[in-house]
């Protein structure tokens, strides 16, 4: 232990030095730049009182050189103190982000509901204080995301995706899982930044999820369970949707442009005013979809795709 004990700092020591090098210097630099008269200099002037004059006036440039030394030692200390003090309000800043984050994180893990939606309150607040911190906490809630609603489609003892039928008297996600729920508010809402990495929500369940307008565009959620989720004018465009679920789902006016929703299962679901310009609907299941309104220009499909039978192309 006794190595990784701090040896005081000799301040006192340090600032005696500081003051004799600063004391040599006003003492020392004048007269090494404007030296005095030599004797020499002095003989060649034969009134006495001229030579006086003389070295009073020599005297002067000195002093007045030394005034202007201690002024701009001044201005250096007082800078080098303006620095000190910003670097100490940076450090007590980082350490006052990092414990707010710290504390954040330990609410999430808390075993009460309302304790894990104060800490991802506060991480909304850190985010929108500090946005550099942005993708660590956008990361963070996915994580949450999907530990809390896991939805292991294709894996062993997974459930049945897609279920062999939509659920219609399962609660709204808000009153099942309403941690969820504000998690994903606060990710459909958040302002992206640029470093963020792409938001994985693969394989989570968010049946009667309510994301109205929620900006979720280049998320993944491949394999997700969103059936009978309210999903108006939400933003989803370059979205990963392979295999996801979206029976019965709300769909109006969301922008799915260029999403990939091979294999995806939208039977029964509302695409009205829907933009699917670009999309890839190879192989999506759109049996008794609403698509009136909806933008299928330049749509990728093929035999694979099962269209409504009004919209059939």
């Amino acid at each position: 232990m006794a190595r990784f004990q701090k040896r005081p700092v000799t301040v006192t020591g340090l600032g005696a030095a500081t003051l004799l090098l600063i004391m040599a210097a006003v003492v020392w630099l004048p007269r090494a730049i404007y030296p005095p008269l030599t004797a020499h200099e002095l003989r060649a002037v034969a009134i006495g009182k001229e030579k006086i004059e003389l070295q009073q006036a020599q005297a002067q440039v000195q002093n007045d050189f030394r005034g202007q030394l201690l002024q701009g030692m001044a201005g250096v200390v007082v800078t080098v103190g303006a620095l000190a003090g910003w670097q100490q309000l940076r450090l007590a800043r980082e350490g006052q982000v990092a414990d707010r984050f710290s504390k954040a994180i330990d609410h999430l893990g808390s075993t009460t509901c309302d304790v894990r939606l104060g800490g991802i309150y506060a991480l909304e607040r850190l985010a929108k204080t500090y946005p550099e911190d942005q993708p660590h906490i956008t990361y963070l809630l996915g994580s949450f995301v999907r530990e809390r609603v896991s939805w292991p489609a294709g894996l062993p003892n997974g459930p049945e995706h897609p279920s062999s039928d939509v659920d219609r008297q399962l609660p709204w996600l808000s009153s099942r899982h309403p941690d969820v729920q504000t998690a994903m508010w606060v990710l459909g809402r958040r302002n992206v930044h640029a470093d963020e990495q792409t938001l994985y929500l693969s394989r989570v369940d968010l049946r009667r999820a309510s994301l109205t307008g929620a900006r979720l565009d280049k998320a993944n959620f491949r394999h997700a369970n969103l059936a009978s989720a309210w999903l108006v004018d939400a933003v989803l465009a370059d979205t990963r949707l392979v295999n996801a679920d979206l029976r019965r789902a709300n769909l109006q006016g969301a922008s799915l442009a260029r999403a990939d929703l091979r294999g995806a299962h939208l039977q029964d679901a509302d695409l009205q005013r829907a933009i699917l310009r670009g999309a890839d609907l190879r192989g999506a299941d759109l049996t008794g979809a609403q698509l009136d309104g909806a933008d299928l220009s330049d749509a990728n499909h093929d035999g694979t795709t099962v269209w409504p039978r009004q919209n059939t192309p």
